[in-house]
């Protein structure tokens, strides 16, 4: 262990974890201290540059509180968050594709009966969802949980806003007999990731849009089934191409069609224009271990 030099450090760092007891765990120890050990060979940095490396991630860390993971938003902007999901959700062609679950979820939201208004009041263009869930032979899903959240016509989630109004824009549903659901909300907006903490400087300094592209979350789970975590976007939304968090895949941009008031299928239930959004949702089977 004495007078280790660039070419042989990296190996007496590893050695030193041979006595790990977790196989998985030694695995994954020894491949950050090769990789993280190869970054720092191929960029070279200096004492200085490498203390500024450190600063920031000790201000990442120091940015996080009960209701804001800052180091959850830098694994999100750089990809890793969408890496790790691809990895381990490959999913069949036909089958509803996974996207990242985002900050937002809460297990803390009402259950609602089907066609509930689940908007709480808020201001915005009623927003009619029809969606049903089916196998990948299209048989429908039976009492399939789903949980659904999404954000203000301003682009705020409920517990962003002042005042706190209390679970509005989510809620529970469970799929019927023909595994249909529906509910009405209003009309989600973009909105920006946090720009005022170390990963705002990072994507500053990097040119890099804050801008989120509107979505609709939906999380499905049903017995005998994999678990879907996934969002759907507006087709004409601006930011599409410019997610700073890297979520939006093409089978998951939808048509967020637009009618006057008193016209399309829901033209009875409102007196002002509104959307309506259709979407099927297609499971895969669990694999048993």
């Amino acid at each position: 262990m004495r007078d280790l030099t660039s070419d042989t450090i990296t190996e007496a760092v590893i050695s030193t974890m041979r006595d790990t007891e977790d196989p998985r765990l030694a695995e994954i120890l020894r491949s950050l201290v090769r990789h993280l050990h190869a970054f720092v060979r191929e960029v070279g940095p200096t004492e200085e540059e490498w203390a500024a490396g450190v600063d920031f991630l000790t201000r990442t860390g120091q940015t996080c509180t009960p209701t804001r993971q800052e180091f959850i938003l830098l694994s999100d902007v750089l990809g890793v968050t969408m890496l790790v999901d691809a990895l381990g959700n490959r999913r069949s062609a036909e089958a509803t594709q996974n996207s990242v679950l985002g900050p937002y979820f809460s297990e803390d939201r009402p259950r609602h009966s089907d066609t509930a208004d689940i908007s709480g009041g808020l201001p915005g263009t009623p927003l009619f969802f029809e969606g049903r869930v089916v196998d990948r032979e299209a048989a429908p899903v039976a009492g399939a949980g789903v949980d659904v959240w999404h954000s203000d016509a301003d682009g705020h989630y409920d517990m962003d806003l002042p005042g706190s109004p209390g679970p509005a824009m989510r809620a529970l549903f469970r799929t019927d007999d023909t595994g249909r659901f529906a509910f009405r909300s209003i009309r989600p907006a973009s909105y920006p990731i946090p720009g005022d903490g170390p990963v705002g400087d990072l994507m500053k300094a990097t040119s890099r849009s804050l801008m989120r592209p509107a979505h609709v979350h939906l999380l499905i789970d049903a017995p005998g089934f994999q678990r879907v975590t996934t969002m759907l976007f507006p087709a004409d939304d601006p930011y599409l191409d410019t997610d700073p968090v890297f979520g939006v895949k093409q089978s998951l941009v939808e048509s967020y069609d637009t009618y006057e008031a008193g016209t399309g299928p829901c033209g009875g239930l409102t007196d002002v224009p509104y959307t309506l959004l259709r979407r099927t949702f297609v499971l895969e089977p669990r694999h048993l271990d």
